[in-house]
């Protein structure tokens, strides 16, 4: 194809030998990961590229750090950024990456801040703070925003929140970069909602939920003078025997959309459904076994034909070459060691 890729995987700094960002020459063709190098941040929990795949941002214990990406892949950082908060959890850049929204998993707090024109992450224009009581003792107590992201015409902010069991939906304000809440899509109690992402066409949201272990459907309607979402499906991402401990964790789907991706912790597995384009709906083609612990993130190669587990307890990457006519994932080379790994993305260079 002649296109060159980096991968970064951001990992806990404070246990073993992680420096925070590890930067992977990535073989295409071939499913696998070679590192490269490292960039040296406080704790990388998420990270996030803007849409011209230049800048890298990552979520550091001081806030937001800024990254330009050079042409070999590696990284020079440019500025951190605080959110004035406990550190965030996930981030998410608007289709002209002119702002970030940070979700707060630990005070409950979404965060919106300006993108300079220089790409270095500037001030706060607006913060919210969620509220409310969850059910479910020392994991839904208190709200949680696990995940934030833009409907996909880019009027509303949906910030879910596995605290309270709610994804809290904002209309925004380009001019003034403010919030403004529009509509609240209630989930089921004690379901927690962690992760999620838009079809293609914009026309279902598909939502994880870790404590019960299914991905909800919602079609997605924003003509309107407010948003409408619908509950089309409930699924279950593990097997009717599997452990209680089990939760579900990350969401991935090809660049087709006709196959979506759940990573499982406990159960140590992923889920794969087929996607149906017109109705939304998803079928289990099978679950199989992710080969680490606590697979909290997985991501998905260029040709969509190869998957990347990041396993957090394990300390491991774990790769598969996928074969979607039979439902099955081949494990293609031995796993990558890496500290507490958090979050993984390959960007075209």
């Amino acid at each position: 194809m002649g296109k060159k890729y980096a991968a970064y995987v951001g990992s806990y700094t404070f246990i073993g030998n992680s420096k925070g960002i590890t930067i992977y020459d990535v073989d295409v063709e071939k499913g696998r990961l070679t590192k490269k190098g490292e960039a040296i941040v406080n704790n990388s929990s998420y990270l996030a590229v803007s849409h011209d795949r230049k800048y890298l941002y990552s979520i550091v214990d001081e806030g937001i750090a800024s990254f330009r990406i050079l042409e070999d892949g590696m990284l020079e950082q440019m500025n951190i950024a605080t959110i004035q908060g406990m550190r965030g959890c996930y981030l998410f850049l608007d289709p002209t990456d002119r702002y970030i929204f940070v979700s707060g998993y630990h005070d409950g707090k979404l965060t919106v801040l300006n993108i300079r024109e220089n790409h270095t992450v500037g001030s706060i224009t607006d913060f919210v703070f969620h509220k409310g009581i969850g059910s479910v003792a020392e994991k839904t107590h208190q709200p949680h925003i696990s995940c934030v992201m833009m409907t996909p015409d880019s009027k509303y902010v949906c910030a879910v929140d596995s605290g309270i069991d709610q994804i809290k939906v904002y209309s925004f304000n380009y001019e003034t970069g403010r919030l403004a809440l529009a509509d609240i899509v209630r989930c089921d109690l004690e379901s927690g909602p962690h992760h999620m992402m838009f079809s293609n066409d914009g026309r279902f949201m598909y939502v994880v939920c870790e404590l019960k272990k299914h991905i909800c459907v919602y079609s997605y309607d924003g003509n309107g003078a407010s948003p409408c979402f619908e509950l089309v499906q409930r699924i279950f991402t593990v097997r009717k025997n599997a452990s209680s401990v089990s939760a579900a964790c990350a969401i991935e789907m090809t660049s087709d959309n006709r196959y979506l991706f759940c990573s499982n912790a406990g159960d140590n597995s992923v889920c794969i459904f087929q996607r149906d384009a017109e109705s939304g709906r998803l079928s289990v083609m099978r679950i199989l076994p992710i080969s680490g612990d606590y697979p909290k993130d997985i991501g998905l190669f260029p040709d969509d034909r190869h998957l990347f587990s990041v396993n957090h307890e394990s300390g491991s990457l774990t790769f598969f070459t996928v074969n979607y006519e039979k439902g099955l994932i081949i494990m293609n080379q031995v796993p990558i060691s890496v500290d507490e790994p958090n979050c993984g993305l390959i960007v075209e260079l």
